[in-house]
């Protein structure tokens, strides 16, 4: 038989060592010796002795926070030996190795794809988020030493943040958890603004300090668009738990 499917770049990808790697740019494969946390519903095959154990949003006090913010990961623990291949939506996957306990990623939770179970992980609000609806409100804090898999629409920019630095908040996927965040009106109010004449771009994340923050050529879709769901009543619910999640 005969196909270009066949080709090397297309074979699975082997390696010495255990743990996340890239099969490709758009699949993740996991050489398992124990354990890992991957998103839930992202397995596309798997080989040998493997087990799936749902693990909700990583912790009780994480499930009980995805469930008020709608952020979060849903997430499941993948343990065993054997090969595990993940992807998103045919998504790009990145890997970012976090080398200590003083280094740390905000990423949002929708970008992430599978995690070394030795990174502690929390979600947290977007300081003044509660004036703001859609993407990028809460966020997951990465700490610790291992390796994070992330997925993004497209090639990404990564900005270095040696100035104030402005990003939409559905298309900024991860920055250095040092960095100062808030939010940055980007749009005047005015007269045409109450006439529904306005630019889209009402909001912006503002980004202070020394470190990067990564942006993907994708606007992701708030998911209360989506559903069809957003409410004034649903930003004052942010707002008010603004205040628990830092």
């Amino acid at each position: 038989m005969r196909s270009n499917l066949f080709a090397p770049e297309n074979q699975e990808q082997e390696s010495a060592q255990p743990g996340l790697r890239l099969q490709n740019s758009k699949m993740l494969k996991i050489e398992l010796d124990g354990e890992a946390m991957a998103r839930q519903g992202s397995m596309v095959a798997y080989q040998g002795d493997v087990r799936f154990e749902a693990k909700g949003s990583g912790g009780i006090g994480n499930f009980l926070k995805q469930k008020l913010t709608g952020e979060g990961v849903p997430l499941m623990k993948v343990s065993g030996r054997g090969d595990v291949f993940l992807a998103n939506a045919a998504s790009d996957v990145h890997l970012i190795d976090l080398e200590g306990p003083n280094d740390a990623l905000t990423i949002n939770g929708k970008n992430v794809l599978a995690f070394d179970p030795t990174l502690s992980y929390d979600i947290q609000m977007v300081s003044g988020a509660g004036s703001m609806g859609g993407a990028g409100l809460f966020n997951c804090v990465f700490r610790g030493q291992g390796r994070l898999a992330i997925t993004c629409k497209g090639t990404p920019v990564v900005l270095n943040v040696d100035a104030p630095t402005y990003a939409d908040p559905q298309a900024a996927i991860a920055w250095s958890a040092g960095l100062q965040v808030g939010v940055h009106r980007a749009e005047q109010f005015g007269l045409r603004t109450l006439m529904g004449r306005t630019t889209g771009e009402a909001y912006t994340m503002a980004f202070g300090g020394r470190g990067f923050v990564i942006v993907q050529p994708c606007e992701e879709v708030p998911l209360d668009l989506v559903a069809g769901q957003g409410s004034g009543q649903e930003a004052g619910v942010g707002g008010a738990l603004g205040g628990l999640f830092r």
